[in-house]
């Protein structure tokens, strides 16, 4: 493709000349001055549509990528120490991992907690535990994102309650909300409600984050479980792209321009093994949604079109073997995202195959990318692969294999891709897409075409002691479980009865944003797990069907 300006190289310099650049020499280690973008004259260039060689003219030259570390174990005090840990270590950015029943909107005294609380994540019951998470944490200078989908709006309000409490007004807060459910019925499968229910609570988010939290990215969709569960890397693309543009639906159906809402849409991709695949599925999946947002949903918006992602490394190809060489993997994988052209990485920890990552292996796994950013010159030129015939072809032929699978969700939904997306899931349509790239994979493993270094292949080291792992209590358990009965016995009762009342009739009317409902019921301490049950009291719960 060509870009469609008649001077694409005067238009770039113009837009990278207005940037504000890093205070570094951008030359080589022996002195060699680097442009800041290589190509033809009348190519194309990053920060013009369609965006395939990066969103903003200036790319890196500007603004590295937020390092962002996943965190979450335990109490929501022991995920706070780590948190400040991240920040000490140089990490500009939160990105917060809760734990099983959290994410299937669950108390940690409800009996199907027993077990998993705070074991993949930290327990968030109530506002309370909110506030101690991000106790001593100025959030309005620094960003957050929450790995939340089901309750995501549950969570939201309750984030909110506790920045405002804590003198943050709700238009200075930063950060991005996963919110992405059509997701969980492919792939992850931590969902609630049924799709149609759960897409209202998106919608709500979606609103109440477009007026009143400017600042905010109100869905991360995220092909990352996606590619978790088996996926093939345009199955990633697609899916997610897909999904997106579903959501775009979705806010136009409400009443919202385009362009009102889209500019707050982020992605979220996986960063995998096969090096310059993944690099072809970044640009490919920018130039993708520029043309789509484009000339289907009539954006006008550079910002709507501009597509903007986070990345991170593949924890399903870290091994328990040898799992120093994790560490290997994973720096290939981060390298990728950033050649990629990410705006966020976060990079797995090498013990994360065996155990939650230990507070040595989460600095390591952030050291990753400064050595990235800061000694391999990577960042200083803009889309370094861009015109590589291979990278070039293979950027086109995942953009084919994608657009491939648009039309048929396209047919499934008879012109709607909202309405595809729910009837492929409905179907099981994508379900069953996985699974067979899943199962082929997994043969493709089993026959030894596919090497797994420590796993079917140079086994040498296999024998060595494991590392030392972090290990999650039944004491943690214990303590969250009586942090909440305290809660729970010096809260106004009837004011939390009052709040989910509130709740309950809100759900009723489809019309009414739920998040003003939410924000008052986390106000007074309302728990997770009773919010969440207030609205299945409306809604239903979702119960997959498998077809044979």
């Amino acid at each position: 493709m060509t870009a469609s300006s008649p001077n694409p190289r005067l238009e770039w310099q113009k837009a990278f000349e207005e940037s504000r650049l890093r205070d570094v020499p951008f030359q080589t280690m022996s002195g060699i001055p680097l442009e800041p973008v290589y190509g033809p004259d009348d190519g194309e260039f990053p920060g013009a549509y369609p965006y395939t060689r990066g969103p903003y003219a200036s790319m890196y030259r500007s603004k590295l990528w937020t390092m962002r570390m996943f965190a979450g174990f335990g109490t929501a005090i022991d995920t706070n120490l780590r948190f400040k840990e991240i920040i000490r270590a140089g990490g500009d950015g939160l990105s917060t991992a809760f734990d099983m029943p959290t994410l299937l909107g669950l108390d940690s005294d409800d009996p199907m907690a027993l077990g998993e609380v705070g074991r993949c994540g930290v327990a968030i019951d109530t506002l309370a535990d909110m506030s101690d998470l991000f106790s001593g944490i100025d959030l309005g200078n620094i960003t957050t994102s929450m790995t939340i989908n089901s309750p995501a709006a549950v969570l939201l309000a309750m984030f909110v309650a506790q920045a405002e409490s804590a003198g943050v007004p709700r238009a200075k807060l930063g950060g991005t909300l996963q919110n992405d459910i059509l997701k969980e019925y492919q792939a992850q499968k931590e969902f609630v409600f049924p799709p149609r229910q759960s897409m209202r609570l998106v919608r709500d988010t979606v609103a109440f984050t477009a007026a009143e939290m400017p600042r905010w990215h109100s869905i991360s969709i995220s092909g990352y479980h996606i590619r978790e569960a088996g996926s093939t890397a345009a199955e990633e693309l697609a899916f997610t792209l897909g999904n997106g543009f579903a959501y775009v639906e979705l806010a136009r159906q409400a009443g919202l321009p385009v362009d009102a809402f889209a500019p707050r849409l982020s992605f979220f991709f996986n960063a995998h093994i096969d090096f310059f695949e993944e690099i072809a599925k970044y640009r490919a999946a920018r130039r993708i949604w520029a043309r789509w947002m484009k000339e289907r949903y009539g954006a006008t918006s550079e910002r709507s079109m501009q597509l903007r992602f986070h990345t991170q490394t593949a924890g399903v190809s870290l091994t328990a073997q040898q799992p120093e060489v994790n560490l290997i993997r994973t720096a290939i994988e981060a390298l990728a995202g950033v050649l990629g052209g990410t705006q966020s990485l976060h990079t797995n920890s090498m013990d994360e195959a065996l155990a939650l990552p230990t507070e040595k292996a989460a600095r390591l796994a952030l050291r990753t990318q400064q050595v990235i950013a800061y000694e391999t010159n990577v960042a200083h030129v803009a889309d370094p692969l861009g015109g590589s015939h291979f990278v070039e072809a293979l950027t086109d032929e995942m953009e084919a294999r994608a657009e491939e699978i648009f039309a048929r969700i396209d047919e499934m939904g008879r012109g709607s891709m909202l309405e595809g997306c729910i009837t492929g899931i409905e179907e099981n349509w994508f379900q069953g897409r996985i699974a067979d790239s899943a199962y082929e994979l997994e043969r493709a493993f089993n026959r030894g075409e596919r090497i797994i270094v420590g796993v079917n292949r140079f086994l040498e080291g296999n024998e060595e002691d494991s590392l030392d792992i972090l290990k999650i209590t039944n004491e943690d358990e214990a303590k969250q479980r009586q942090r909440l009965g305290q809660v729970k016995r010096e809260r106004n009762e009837s004011a939390v009865l009052d709040a989910l009342d509130r709740l309950a009739k809100d759900a009723v009317d489809p019309e009414v944003n739920l998040m003003p409902a939410l924000i008052d019921a986390s106000n007074v301490f309302a728990t997770v797990g009773e919010m969440m049950t207030t609205m299945a009291g409306v809604f239903g719960r979702h119960v997959e069907v498998p077809t044979i």
